[in-house]
């Protein structure tokens, strides 16, 4: 009974560290346990102490076929045209014996704007475990290497669709991953005659021996505007562009749709037979420092004079960005 302990405590340890253990709970005692019994009657005779056994009963632990699959990953923004916008799941062995499963996804729902395309392959194994597709995912192949998990061990899947081009902000698409234990699926207490474990029978458990969970794309455009100003100070106190004369360059940067503009990046060439003057960047308001240092403002006189100020992702929540920096005319 040890040994056979041993080796289902060994198989377990060998599946976390393929596929990771997962926080569900297995049903119960491990598939194909031997659970015995033997009763003792003591008693004396004659001053003398004795003991009968009784004979030992054995039943072997019957496995149980029990899934869950859960989304990783939030409602994914996407534009119209992208390629290969993967969505993430776990699937779970929470029944109480090694299980093989087959995968399959749909993303033709109802109550949803568009559908997403499947891409070829459409599920992978995120064999790197990056959360987002790379060339050192594996695909997956129906029948050919459906991932086999011991109880409580789970596998992180991407499901991975294309995006029609026509399409417009807030439209949403759904695709959805399903699990099915290879031994059999059906109506819970469903039995698999000598299918389980150890030749146990398996026994379909509440979640029916299959699971299912759906993701979101969203559709968001974004356009960024950027609106320049300026004002000129002659050093008479007037507004007329003469040589020593000031120009104040204000440069205002929006987002406006449901998408992101990241990493948005304000770059502005200092106008020939002019001068930068320094300390003069700020951003809403707040000095930048010259150098290429934290606060993401930076003027560089090589090989081309000019400002750039880091402005990072950029949506409509974030609001206007006033850029302000000034020159001298020679």
């Amino acid at each position: 009974m040890n040994q056979m302990r041993n080796l289902a405590l060994a198989l377990v340890i060998a599946s976390v560290a393929l596929f990771g253990a997962g926080r569900a709970m297995a049903a119960g005692v491990p598939a194909g346990t031997a659970i015995e019994n033997t009763a003792v009657v003591n008693y004396t005779v004659g001053g003398s102490a004795q003991a009968t056994s009784s004979n030992t009963v054995s039943v072997t632990v019957a496995e149980i076929l029990d899934v869950v699959v859960t989304l990783q990953s939030p409602t994914v923004s996407v534009a119209p045209g992208d390629a290969q916008q993967e969505l993430v799941y776990r699937v779970t062995n929470t029944g109480n014996g090694p299980e093989a499963f087959l995968l399959t996804m749909t993303s033709t729902l109802t109550g949803d704007d568009f559908d997403p395309v499947p891409s070829v392959p459409a599920i992978y194994f995120d064999t790197d475990n990056s959360g987002d597709l790379s060339a050192a995912d594996t695909a997956y192949v129906p029948g050919s290497n459906d991932p086999l998990l011991q109880p409580d061990a789970f596998v992180t899947l991407l499901v991975v669709n294309d995006i029609p081009a026509s399409l417009v902000s807030g439209n949403r698409g759904r695709s959805q991953l399903t699990s099915a234990a290879r031994t059999g699926t059906g109506p819970p207490g469903t039995v698999f005659a000598g299918q389980g474990e150890a030749s146990t029978d398996a026994v379909v458990g509440t979640t029916g021996a299959d699971g299912d969970a759906t993701g979101e794309y969203l559709i968001s455009d974004v356009s960024v505007t950027a609106v320049k100003s300026q004002t000129v100070t002659d050093p008479f106190g007037a507004n007329r562009p003469l040589p020593g004369a000031q120009i104040t360059y204000q440069i205002v940067v929006a987002a406006a749709g449901t998408g992101t503009a990241a990493a948005a990046a304000f770059v502005d060439a200092i106008p020939a037979n002019t001068t930068f003057v320094a300390g003069s960047l700020q951003l809403n308001g707040a000095p930048l420092t010259d150098a290429a240092d934290a606060d993401g403002g930076a003027y560089a006189a090589a090989p081309t004079p000019q400002v750039t100020v880091q402005l990072g992702d950029l949506t409509q929540a974030s609001g206007p960005q006033t850029i302000r920096f000034a020159v001298t005319i020679n």
